[in-house]
């Protein structure tokens, strides 16, 4: 099986909607990166998402939904839960809630929660109506590999493994979704920083939001959300983050936050021209992908400077996930 891409014609959009009710995968764009989406209440097709990705089964999906009145049919809300998604919905936040009994056990990876979000992308918004059913959607891409911001790069990792990719072009923000579990309506928890930013999520409730250190093994008997693993978003080739900027020696790629002022020499890539973390987030994946695919021996990183607040914390977050050290001998 070859994947085919489509481009988003009104025809093609049936057609991929139509497939989605009869339990095929189809890949498609978000705001954020490309998600590999299947129907959400199908028990079979999100078992397909896990072998297509080679996903382990303790890692959740993320549902999509068109809104709030869709996602409440799906869990259980809460006052500040429905003040976050009315704020930032449709949008890149992933709330996590008590699953209603028609989300099956697989997308919840067995858990009584379930990780939801409505998306912004125009494509994902028009499957989503046309389908008429919640979407799962993890990104589309190998299991623990940099995550896809282009049709390209899904059929790069996917394209033998799924039949439908459709085209929308790069991916506007370019790093997952914020995930924010809010089971305790007292103790909201930032699980996985994104472009909403832990302030903004803390100016919405009017309360603290605790940032959880969820970078755990693959042990774990089920994660809350996707994106908790330590090792994740990974090149084949090994990254080491510079604080301390050097010139990488032959042989090793350099990736510099922003644009250097000199004509940067054939191993250097950079994030951003200007320095703009809103362009850093853009391009992470794809300049990550350009190194990984130079035939390096070694990737060095420059991570941008911020706050543990704002847009940086998600960056670097994703950053030392990439960073992180295989553990026995496994590849993420």
């Amino acid at each position: 099986m070859t994947a085919r891409v489509y481009q988003p014609t009104p025809t093609n959009l049936r057609l991929l909607a139509a497939a989605l009710r009869r339990g095929e995968l189809v890949a498609m764009p978000t705001e954020t990166v490309y998600g590999l989406a299947a129907n959400a209440l199908d028990a079979k097709a999100c078992r397909e998402i896990f072998r297509a990705k080679g996903r382990p089964a303790n890692d959740p999906l993320i549902v999509h939904v068109l809104d709030l009145a869709h996602a409440e049919q799906l869990a259980e809300f809460n006052a500040p839960a429905r003040e976050l998604a009315r704020r930032f919905w449709p949008g890149p936040l992933t709330l996590v809630l008590p699953k209603r009994a028609c989300v099956p056990d697989v997308a919840t990876s067995g858990g009584p929660t379930v990780a939801i979000r409505a998306p912004a992308h125009p494509l994902a918004r028009r499957l989503l109506r046309l389908a008429g059913v919640p979407l799962a959607a993890p990104s589309a891409n190998p299991f623990g590999y940099i995550s896809p911001t282009t049709a390209e790069h899904v059929r790069a990792g996917l394209g033998r493994r799924i039949a439908h990719i459709l085209d929308g072009g790069e991916c506007e923000l370019g790093v997952e979704s914020t995930i924010v579990d809010l089971t305790d309506p007292a103790r909201p928890r930032l699980l996985r920083p994104g472009m909403i930013t832990a302030g903004q999520l803390r100016e919405c409730l009017g309360q603290p939001v605790h940032r959880v250190d969820g970078r755990r093994g693959q042990a774990e008997p089920r994660l809350l959300a996707p994106g908790m693993l330590a090792r994740h978003y990974s090149p084949r080739t090994p990254l080491v983050i510079k604080r301390r900027w050097t010139p990488p020696p032959a042989g090793v790629a350099g990736i510099l936050w922003r644009q250097p002022g000199s004509r940067p020499a054939k191993n250097l890539f950079w994030f951003s021209r200007r320095g703009s973390l809103a362009e850093v987030a853009r391009n992470l994946y794809r300049e990550l992908r350009l190194a990984d695919e130079g035939n390096f021996r070694q990737i060095w990183v420059e991570p941008p400077p911020g706050n543990a607040d704002g847009l940086a914390a998600a960056i670097n977050d994703r950053l030392h996930r990439a960073a992180a050290r295989r553990s026995g001998g496994r590849k993420g």
